[in-house]
């Protein structure tokens, strides 16, 4: 089995964004039947580019077959599941407030917008289950939906974003054992090595208790999920350039993480390109002192991480 493509996902939600953020910064005009149609059309040229752009780069090189599914369950501590709900969240978030941008109503911005990254990713789903060398993931396709239905469900209920998703990273030692797989730079460790990623689910505090409670309205409460150890995706023999490796001298572990963190939204603005710069920034979870338990090592603090 070939590795998959782990990190196209995350680079999918920065293009799109890119184009909530052009999209948003056209406030000079309150034509929705012109920003309908430049919405319609940027998405269909930007979506039509994604595709074309990686079956040109990743997949026209290899055979293809009947459509097929493979169980990648088991492989990276469940990370890369994570990686898939974390970037269909954001595209999610991004979706909805382009199409609220656009005039669309509550339920359809919060229905369509909020679909974008489960459109998007389960179309590179199809593309992995005719190749030769994949095949259609059901996990994927499981964790698309739940970081979809988290920006769905979030936006029809209450009209807002309360439990945001958020990514950290810090350097691991890993990468360097097998950089053709976790990257050999830092941005593409930052994409491609689960060892150094933390995901989050930062949830606002002030926006569950409203008026009932002093809490400072950007001040959240977040709780972490991150993997260490893993230069394998089943386990820590691989095989590379027809070499085969065992390094099961590495312990592979999971962390659990409780950390304060803050809610760039709450800032407010009335310039909708900012507001869209503080939503795309809310993404990243900002440094703070943290609980951390580790399967192998037990609990312990850090008075700041990523």
């Amino acid at each position: 089995m070939l590795p998959k493509l782990p990190y196209w996902p995350k680079i999918a939600t920065t293009l799109l964004l890119c184009l909530c953020i052009t999209a948003q910064a056209q406030e000079d005009s309150t034509n929705y039947a012109l920003r309908k149609k430049v919405l319609i059309g940027g998405n269909a040229i930007a979506y039509t580019s994604l595709m074309t752009g990686l079956y040109s780069l990743w997949y026209k090189d290899y055979p293809l077959e009947g459509f097929h599914f493979f169980n990648d369950n088991k492989e990276w501590l469940q990370m890369d599941k994570v990686g898939h709900s974390f970037s269909c969240y954001y595209e999610g978030v991004a979706g909805i407030e382009m199409m609220k941008w656009a005039g669309y109503s509550k339920k359809q911005y919060s229905l369509i917008g909020g679909s974008y990254g489960f459109l998007i990713q389960t179309s590179v789903e199809v593309l992995d289950g005719f190749s030769a060398g994949w095949g259609a993931s059901m996990g994927d396709l499981a964790a698309n939906t739940i970081g979809s239905g988290l920006a769905i469900y979030q936006s029809l209920a209450w009209d807002e974003q309360r439990v945001w998703m958020k990514y950290a990273y810090s350097h691991s030692p890993y990468a360097r054992i097998r950089p053709n797989a976790l990257g050999s730079s830092v941005p593409e460790r930052m994409l491609k090595d689960y060892n150094g990623q933390t995901y989050w689910l930062s949830a606002n505090i002030s926006s569950f208790l409203k008026e009932y409670t002093k809490w400072p309205k950007w001040l959240n409460i977040a709780a972490g999920y991150g993997t260490d150890g893993m230069v394998g995706g089943h386990d820590n023999t691989y095989e590379s350039e027809g070499i085969q490796y065992d390094r099961t001298d590495i312990l592979r572990s999971r962390q659990f993480y409780l950390s304060p963190d803050i809610d760039l939204t709450c800032f407010k603005t009335k310039r909708k390109g900012i507001r869209t710069l503080l939503i795309m920034a809310n993404c990243i979870k900002i440094p703070m002192p943290t609980l951390e338990y580790q399967t192998n090592d037990g609990l312990k603090g850090h008075w700041l991480h990523f």
